[in-house]
């Protein structure tokens, strides 16, 4: 029996166990691979406070790294669901159950792809998810949005203060976000929207250096093929989050509602990070989750010591 388990080693559930360690908290943190996190996938991350420059591989290096001093025990492997039984929470993993007093839910999200050529090949050569992290980059270039949703059209005023040139890409004739956003983007005169157009293809150089360079993409209406250069392409079909595993309350898109403290719907389980209903998928807020549920969890766990004394 742990005091608690953790599920997700990247940025929200390392600064969890690092922080329940230090509450004396018997933790342990299961992940499903060597190197998780989103944000390893990024070339580089300027916007995280002490490190104006460093790539997200090596940043979740230090993560891990830190935790490993601070005593975090970690085990690589799959968790399959959770289940509460009130004071005890069972987490069945494919290499047997665990049983722990509490739970923190770390699984985070993963944005939903285009699935098309180039897609893929082109990741942090171009291709982003996030123009927070990735918009810098692009100052004074040419860069297209794909998507019509809040966080496009969130996304398009950012990177049109950055970009000299925004195209926006929407399947259909007209935007989902919120009117006042569409009255706000519609008013700036460096972003273009191309309606009824869905990108088929990422294109650009190959060798040594590669780098986007242009889309094609096709006009639903007429059918017709078209090529469009730019230098990045900015894609917001949605985010999926991971919270498959556990059965507590959730938005209709599936992401954790939690309370304040960052309490599920379940006494004892908690979530931090992307995967839970958050305003902002950023590595700051989830280092903030990370940080908040572990010292929420420790008083939890106590208070249950309390009771059995």
């Amino acid at each position: 029996m742990y005091d608690l388990i953790i599920i997700g080693g990247g940025p929200a559930g390392l600064t969890a166990g690092i922080y329940a360690v230090r509450f004396g908290i018997n933790t342990l943190v299961l992940e499903r691979s060597e190197i998780s996190g989103q944000i390893a996938l990024a070339d580089v991350v300027e916007n995280y406070p002490g490190f104006p420059a460093i790539s997200g591989l090596e940043l979740m290096e230090k993560y891990r790294f830190h935790a490993q001093e601070a005593g975090v025990k970690t085990q690589i492997t799959e968790v399959l669901s959770i289940r509460d039984e009130g004071e005890k929470k069972v987490i069945s993993t494919d290499n047997g159950d665990l049983e722990s007093k509490a739970v923190i839910i770390a699984t985070g999200a993963n944005p939903k792809h285009l699935n098309i050529p180039g897609e893929k090949e082109f990741l942090s050569k171009g291709v982003s998810y996030c123009a927070t992290c990735d918009g810098p980059f692009f100052r004074n270039k040419t860069v297209i949005v794909a998507g019509g949703g809040n966080t496009a059209i969130n996304d398009a005023i950012l990177l049109s203060k950055i970009a000299r040139k925004v195209y926006l890409i929407h399947r259909r004739d007209r935007l989902r976000a919120a009117k006042i956003l569409q009255d706000r983007a519609f008013a700036i005169p460096n972003i273009e929207f191309i309606f009824n157009a869905s990108i088929l293809e990422i294109l650009g150089s190959s060798g040594r250096i590669r780098r986007v360079e242009k889309v094609i993409y096709k006009d639903l209406k007429n059918e017709e093929q078209h090529e469009l250069a730019t230098d990045g392409v900015f894609i917001y079909v949605g985010i999926r989050p991971n919270t498959e595993i556990i059965d507590v309350e959730k938005n209709k898109e599936g992401f954790i509602k939690t309370d304040n403290f960052l309490e599920t719907s379940k006494k004892g389980i908690y979530a931090a990070g992307d995967c839970r209903d958050t305003p902002i998928w950023q590595l700051v807020a989830a280092v903030r989750d990370g940080a908040l549920a572990a010292t929420t969890a420790s008083l939890y766990i106590e208070s249950l010591k309390k009771e059995v004394r």
